[in-house]
């Protein structure tokens, strides 16, 4: 099994525990975003789900978007307005961390403990209630690095 049908078994799993629908278009929309390999805006997926279904408007991707965004099966990348799949699904409480290539727009999903309890303490001290963070980096990744 490759990694996307189990990330999108994952979601269904998810979904089913939670007492919440993965709709035809939420679920189609989800392996969209896990297919593409890098971060996609709203428009590029909505070229994507007409093929499949020739009717799909802004609000059906915006709609399906936003269940993907609140059950944390995605992430929006704040900085180029696009979307990525999280490579964690089901925990909700991890702090991402996305490096994002500026030549080639690819983005990165990680991960680091130590950050993600530095960031909370910090955001404590100001009494400040964090219900989630993604730390946006921008740089140049390996590949383009490499080709140059």
């Amino acid at each position: 099994m490759g990694e996307s049908s189990q990330i999108l078994d994952k979601a269904r799993q998810l979904c089913d525990e939670r007492g919440v629908r993965l709709t035809p278009q939420r679920f189609k929309t989800l392996e969209l975003i896990i297919e593409y390999g890098r971060s996609i805006s709203a428009y590029e997926l909505l070229d994507l789900l007409k093929v499949t279904e020739p009717q799909a408007k802004p609000p059906t991707v915006y709609r399906a978007l936003d269940f993907l965004l609140e059950q944390g099966f995605v992430h929006k990348v704040e900085s180029t307005n696009s979307y990525i799949a999280c490579c964690s699904l089901g925990h909700a409480d991890h702090c991402s961390q996305l490096l994002i290539c500026d030549n080639c727009g690819f983005v990165e999903e990680c991960h680091d403990n130590e950050l993600a309890a530095l960031l909370l303490r910090r955001a404590q001290h100001q009494d400040f209630s964090v219900k989630h963070h993604v730390v946006e980096s921008h740089g140049v990744c390996r590949k383009c690095r490499d080709s140059n």
